[in-house]
């Protein structure tokens, strides 16, 4: 007979219990006061969504990583978000359509087909910030710097900022004159950094003499500051765009340097994360305890396009049930204090519940024929009558 297994939750799906779940309401709590402060209003875009909108654009990456089904109603495709970025770039371009800056945030549910290998869940509570309307410099060390605040309120310490430059590798592909399918593989071959692999595909390429060194010197451009100084060698002779774009990578490092003095910065010039959908600075946040990031970012103009108007855009997300987890250890413990009342219709205890319940006090009240008491319920008071009052009395 098959065993009943009705228990058991998909692969990289889970639950969370009471204790995690108060842990991680209370954060979600605090880092959405913090993004309010900042002036980031919140928005909440519908989980099922036209999958045409979930998509739209450099959103294509996510293609592979979004459950699609058929709308019973108007026998469209949906899609089951797996960001919440292309939505919360509909609301700014073709609900909100404003001309100044607009700052929004969120905090929600997405869900993966598959999972990262570096990853436990598929169903990550995806919270994010995201800045419209602005596309110098100043709004992407505004968004960082939110990034860094919303690590620092989760208690996680020694935060090191990896930053790169989508752009720089835009730039020598054009250069080049790679056609679609030479891009890709190229492109493949610098995410895995496989370096013989590069050099027998610039064996391979067309590409002139005086380029080839610079795709082949390309994987080495990551470490520490110095990276900048080898980089400026190394692109002197390359298109101006990939010139600029290093100047804007290092014009932001030099900034962070001055605002957070004792932040450990890396530089990765081969690193193109989301390459089909950010077109400028990324970065991302680790920390020694977890072999991938925890939060990552970087800036995205233009994909409100198609929601009929085109924005600069900039922005990071990071998963709240993973900085739950990582924080539990660095935040104090909050004490959750209930009293235990008991089974009781007298009018005066009833209205004592009440007064206290309105006070935002937890009160669990005695049910009939119970099993377990106030110590098994995790109380630490308990109602009593003294006289013609009930009181709350501390359990010894």
């Amino acid at each position: 007979m098959r065993q009943n297994t009705s228990w058991l939750l998909p692969d990289g799906i889970e639950e969370i219990l009471p204790e995690d779940a108060r842990h991680l309401e209370r954060l979600r709590k605090q880092l959405l006061e913090m993004l309010s402060c900042w002036g980031y209003q919140l928005v909440i875009p519908p989980f099922i969504d036209f999958l045409d909108s979930l998509l739209v654009g450099s959103g294509h990456d996510l293609e592979l990583q979004t459950f699609k089904v058929t709308d019973q109603v108007s026998g469209e495709m949906l899609g089951i978000r797996a960001d919440m970025t292309p939505q919360v770039a509909r609301i700014d371009a073709h609900n909100l359509k404003y001309e100044w800056p607009t700052r929004l945030c969120y905090a929600g549910t997405v869900l993966h087909t598959r999972g990262n290998p570096l990853e436990k869940t598929r169903s990550p509570l995806q919270l994010g910030a995201e800045l419209y309307g602005h596309s110098g410099k100043e709004s992407d060390l505004e968004i960082i710097g939110l990034m860094l605040e919303t690590l620092a309120l989760s208690g996680l310490l020694n935060v090191h900022l990896d930053l790169g430059h989508v752009g720089i590798y835009r730039a020598l592909a054009d250069q080049a004159g790679l056609n679609e399918g030479q891009e890709k593989a190229l492109f493949d071959v610098l995410q895995r950094k496989a370096r013989p692999e590069l050099k027998e595909l610039m064996e391979s390429y067309p590409i002139s003499d005086g380029l080839k060194p610079v795709f082949l010197k390309l994987p080495e451009l990551n470490g520490g500051a110095d990276t900048l100084t080898q980089a400026k060698t190394l692109l002197a002779d390359t298109n101006p765009s990939a010139r600029q774009a290093l100047i804007e990578l290092t014009t932001i490092a030099a900034e962070l340097k001055i605002r957070f003095p004792n932040l450990d910065i890396s530089y990765d010039l081969a690193e193109l994360r989301g390459y089909h959908y950010h077109t400028g600075i990324v970065f991302a946040a680790f920390v020694p305890s977890v072999g991938r990031e925890i939060a990552r970012g970087g800036r995205y103009d233009n994909i409100g396009e198609k929601f009929g108007r085109a924005r600069p855009a900039t922005g990071f997300s990071t998963d709240l049930k993973l900085l739950s987890a990582l924080s539990k250890n660095a935040l104090p413990i909050e004490k959750h204090a209930a009293i235990f009342a008991p089974c009781s219709d007298d009018p005066g205890l009833l209205e004592k519940i009440r007064d206290l319940r309105a006070d935002k006090q937890t009160v669990i009240q005695q049910l009939p024929g119970q099993t377990g008491g106030a110590e098994q319920l995790g109380c630490t008071a308990l109602l009593v009558k003294d006289h013609q009052n009930w009181v709350v009395q501390p359990i010894a």
